[in-house]
């Protein structure tokens, strides 16, 4: 399965926001125009963004799981790890429905 989702990793190394920051806000700021020198951040670019985290934890919970039957890791640790990948594959879900909803939409719309 995390191959699967590994697949749609686009290539984000070079979209990874910079060290010690802890949200994409922080990282990328999203500008509306290109005017004045700010700059601007495609929606693309976040989206990805967040997808790699996405993929980078559920990575972690299944290698903590693993970690966890080898006796390598407490479970404490296993249960942490396992439960933000859960809440990330939850969110990632709700996402897809809400795209999948609004495209739905967008169809049924008269040209």
């Amino acid at each position: 399965m995390m191959n699967a989702v590994s697949s749609i990793d686009l290539s984000l190394d070079k979209l990874a926001p910079a060290a010690g920051t802890s949200s994409v806000r922080a990282s990328a700021p999203v500008a509306i125009s290109g005017g004045g020198g700010t700059p601007t951040v495609d929606f693309m670019d976040v989206l990805s963004q967040v997808s790699s985290k996405a993929v980078n934890t559920l990575k972690a919970g299944e290698a903590a799981s693993i970690q966890g039957i080898e006796g390598k890791m407490s479970v404490q640790q296993v249960v942490e790890a396992v439960m933000s990948a859960e809440k990330t594959l939850q969110t990632a879900l709700a996402v897809r429905d809400k795209v999948v909803s609004a495209y739905q939409e967008i169809s049924r719309m008269a040209i």
